[in-house]
């Protein structure tokens, strides 16, 4: 039986003001067999996806009308989880950690390459199309993963939709130690050591939503010089 190639039906959603910049990305994206729409600001941008539902948004950050983190959050916040690769000028680490932390899946920093792009749109879709296992636990917490919804002690946790994937990445290992590469490649679908700090924030917020004492962590450990572990 032939499998149908992983664009087949995609639809993406560009939200980029810099006219040349959004036509590049369009052409090279349909090239790949995308279906592609470009808005040109950010209340455009926000009202197309909330009416379009497109299976994965680029966003700029600087946006007139809204920027790029008010559009995110109001994704996020209507419940929307298609993934959202950001796109970005600035190089302060603590921009993209603000976008990663309201949602976003992942980012890149411009200039950037047109196939490093679509490298990491394809990785989010492969992601989006490999369910986990339907029930996991550990401790008191547990994850319903056909909903994507995380309970502890019964009560639901509100994790970004990147930590719910961090969080499954280490569920899967079984108890296995995960490097930092291993996490980004599988979760953000590269790797780089510049970006190892990614995977520690995002950590620390896990722990500071699933454990009782974040500073000393039953359940997701750190393994000292390589990277992290879940234990049951």
């Amino acid at each position: 039986m032939s499998v149908p190639p992983p664009t087949l039906g995609k639809r993406v959603l560009v939200i980029e003001d810099n006219p040349d910049l959004a036509y590049g990305l369009r052409n090279n994206l349909e090239i790949e067999g995308y279906d592609v729409e470009v808005a040109k600001d950010g209340v455009k941008g926000l009202a197309r996806a909330r009416a379009a539902r497109p299976d994965l948004v680029l966003l700029d950050l600087m946006l007139p009308g809204m920027d790029g983190f008010r559009v995110l959050r109001a994704l996020r916040e209507d419940g929307h989880g298609m993934p959202v690769l950001i796109l970005t000028a600035r190089g302060e680490e603590a921009d993209k950690v603000r976008g990663l932390r309201l949602g976003a899946d992942d980012y890149v920093t411009k200039p950037f390459g047109v196939l490093e792009l679509l490298a990491r749109v394809e990785a989010l879709f492969r992601r989006v199309a490999a369910p986990p296992p339907s029930f996991e636990r550990f401790g008191d917490i547990e994850v319903l993963t056909p909903s994507r919804t995380v309970l502890r002690r019964g009560e639901t946790v509100a994790l970004t939709p990147k930590e719910y994937d961090l969080l499954v990445a280490l569920l899967r290992r079984g108890g296995a130690c995960v490097t930092r590469g291993e996490l980004l490649t599988e979760v953000w679908g590269y790797s780089a050591d510049v970006m190892s700090r990614t995977v520690d924030t995002h950590v620390a917020e896990l722990r500071h939503k699933l454990e009782d004492d974040p500073a000393n962590p039953k359940h997701i450990l750190t393994v000292r010089k390589t990277g992290y572990r879940l234990a049951r």
